[in-house]
Formats: C-alpha cells, structure tokens, sequence
C-alpha cells in the first residue's frame, strides 16, 4: 500500500463503532482544531497503522515508558540531524582529528 493519506482516497466502505457521547464530542471538538471531521481523523489513524503494520503508537499504562520513548525518538532524530549537518558543512570525524593532530 502506498504511503498516501486515506483522506485523499475515494472511500465506498463504511465503518460502524459505538463510543461513549461525551469521549464523541470532545473528539469531534479536538479533531475540528485540526481541520478534521472525526472521520477523516479515524482515515489518517487506519492509514499510519498500514503504514507502520500495527498500532502508530505505544500501548503502555506506564507515563515513564511512554515519555522514554519520545525522548529517544527525539534524541535520535536530533543526533540524525547533527550527522547530516557534518557531513554537509564538511567536519571531519574524530578518528580524522585525533590522526591529524597526533
């Protein structure tokens, strides 16, 4: 499957679910701060779980795991982003460094 959004697709399926009025409301409310209706909100959720082939998130009860997680998704994106930096401003490694100035 293609990584495109589910939105932009033609949709001929319907799909039914029962949830709590008051959880619908504040959805509908959250998703509408976004530009979604519910529907398309629940599209892009079914596109990024093809996308990953499961949940688009980690299940756990545990707040410290969860915040664990994010940190080292940031912490190595923002170290990703400090190589290309390197690599594209021309800095040398630091085996090259220690060799150079030995």
């Amino acid at each position: 499957m293609s990584m495109e959004i589910v939105p932009n697709e033609p949709k001929t399926g319907t799909f039914q679910m029962r949830i709590n009025p008051e959880y619908k409301r504040q959805l509908e409310e959250t998703f509408a701060k976004c530009g979604m209706t519910l529907s398309e909100a629940t599209n892009v959720f079914f596109q990024m779980a093809l996308n990953v082939g499961g949940l688009p998130f980690n299940v756990n009860f545990d707040p410290k795991i969860i915040l664990s997680d994010r940190s080292v998704a940031f912490l190595e994106g923002e170290f990703r982003k400090g190589l290309e930096s390197a690599e594209n401003e021309g800095w040398i490694s630091e085996d090259k460094m220690r060799a150079k100035y030995r």
